[in-house]
């Protein structure tokens, strides 16, 4: 078993997206725990969201699962059911295949930091985002880039 030196990874701040779509997260920093690892199968994320960032765009994916539990902070869940906030030991799942699209939302004073576990799988799956023109297909490849839902690109 490998002990994780989280001092020695850099941390990554922002997202992939395209502009206008990232400007949201571009506070959202990210220590990747699973890849320093060593890890392959799956990936684990501990992310920190600065007062007013979002994890994500509001997302579901037909091929991963994704699973969260909150550290610390107060945290809301953005979901197909509405607003709720989360509380330090709270958990979410995030079923692959399952349409209810999620993001979470800093909107206190105080930093929010969670972890992140989810599958790799990256040939097969898709992402998609409900509330803008934008997805992510899958292209049989670990290097999935993002498109208008229309397939065109940015």
């Amino acid at each position: 078993m490998s002990i994780i030196d989280k001092s020695k990874i850099t941390s990554r701040r922002g997202t992939g997206y395209p502009a206008p779509f990232d400007a949201p997260c571009k506070a959202r920093a990210a220590l990747n725990l699973g890849d320093h690892g060593g890890l392959t199968q799956f990936g684990a994320h501990l992310i920190t969201l600065p007062p007013g960032a979002w994890s994500s765009q509001r997302h579901w994916h037909n091929a991963e699962d994704e699973f969260v539990m909150i550290a610390s902070g107060r945290p809301t869940l953005v979901d197909n059911n509405g607003e709720q906030e989360l509380a330090p030991g709270d958990c979410t799942a995030h079923p692959a295949g399952e349409e209810n699209a999620h993001h979470m939302i800093n909107k206190t004073d105080t930093d929010v930091t969670y972890l992140v576990i989810g599958t790799r799988a990256p040939q097969n799956d898709s992402c998609a985002y409900p509330d803008i023109d934008m997805a992510l297909p899958s292209n049989g490849t670990s290097k999935r880039v993002f498109t208008r839902k229309n397939g065109d690109t940015f």
